[in-house]
């Protein structure tokens, strides 16, 4: 049988690889690939095929209904009347709020855009007996693995 686990690149893997060896798994029935890291930065605008879920018009929307409603009112007063300056209103508060929110994706969450939280760097692989998968498994998740699957 073989299973297959998910490691951070740690002391915890070398722990849990000596431990497999110590119960009688030779070392040629375990293998360890680390995963290369991304190296070019997440794309900011999406594609028709991949969406992160960020938006760039949401700000700029309520900012248009907004400034659209107040150059309205205004447009009363105004020479051109409160159509055109409602339409006005609505294009200065769409840019501006565009602006906002292109403003805080490129500057303040440009570490967010990055992978964020635990990856699994290294995998690895042990062929065993089907007599001592438990054991692997219980060994694996006691030193902290992020993913096991086993397959006969």
């Amino acid at each position: 049988m073989q299973v297959f686990a998910t490691f951070e690149n740690n002391a915890f893997l070398e722990l849990a690889i000596s431990k497999l060896e110590e119960k009688g798994i030779q070392r040629k029935c375990i293998f360890a690939v680390p995963l290369d890291k991304r190296q070019d930065e997440r794309k900011i605008v999406d594609t028709l095929h991949r969406s992160d879920g960020t938006t760039f018009v949401d700000i700029g929307m309520a900012l248009a209904t907004a400034f659209a409603v107040i150059g309205a009112s205004i447009g009363f007063i105004l020479t051109w009347g409160p159509i055109y300056w409602g339409l006005i209103g609505a294009v200065v508060g769409f840019i501006i709020g565009f602006i906002i929110r292109l403003f805080t994706e490129l500057v303040l969450k440009k570490k967010k855009r990055r992978l964020k939280g635990k990856h699994a760097e290294v995998i690895l692989i042990i062929e065993c007996q089907e007599s001592t998968v438990e054991f692997v498994e219980h060994v694996l998740w006691s030193h902290y693995a992020l993913g096991v699957a086993k397959v006969k």
